[in-house]
């Protein structure tokens, strides 16, 4: 997943105003007690920074992947 991938994701699950105070506010455990914002200007892989943040807000997993991939070309 890169980082912009990443964006598109939790634009599609939290909405574009939510996700971003999501990942600005919400101090993840799981990444050390750092916000994702925080995690990713720190070099975590965008990958790793989404899966803790899906944990971290209940997301279920049938919506973790493939989110913010690019459609398929024809």
């Amino acid at each position: 997943m890169r980082t912009s991938e990443f964006r598109v994701a939790v634009d599609e699950e939290f909405g574009a105003a939510y996700g971003r105070v999501v990942t600005r506010d919400v101090v993840l455990h799981a990444l050390r007690d750092r916000t994702a914002e925080q995690a990713l200007r720190e070099g975590v892989a965008p990958r790793d920074v989404w899966w803790a943040l899906c944990e971290a807000q209940g997301v279920p997993e049938a919506r973790r992947h493939g989110v913010g991939l690019p459609e398929p070309r024809d």
